[in-house]
């Protein structure tokens, strides 16, 4: 009995971990505007590049990050 609980709590966290997003958070510059947001996904676009080293794992954390940039704090 032991054995089948160990199981399938085995089982259901290696499901649950593959199924698990991980989010980031980019830093990005609009080449028009020259302004700085906070996305959540890569752009893809060439009218908006991720700025510096802003790849940040949480939204407080881009948002910190996002101040201490130089051409971002500049405007």
């Amino acid at each position: 009995m032991k054995k089948l609980l160990l199981s399938t709590a085995v089982v259901a966290f290696t499901v649950t971990s593959a199924f698990a997003q991980t989010t980031e958070f980019y830093v990005v510059r609009d080449a028009t505007t020259k302004k700085c947001t906070i996305v959540d996904k890569k752009p893809t676009t060439t009218t908006t590049t991720i700025v510096d080293n802003g790849t940040f794992k949480t939204r407080t954390e881009a948002e910190t990050g996002m101040k201490s940039i130089k051409v971002c704090s500049e405007n």
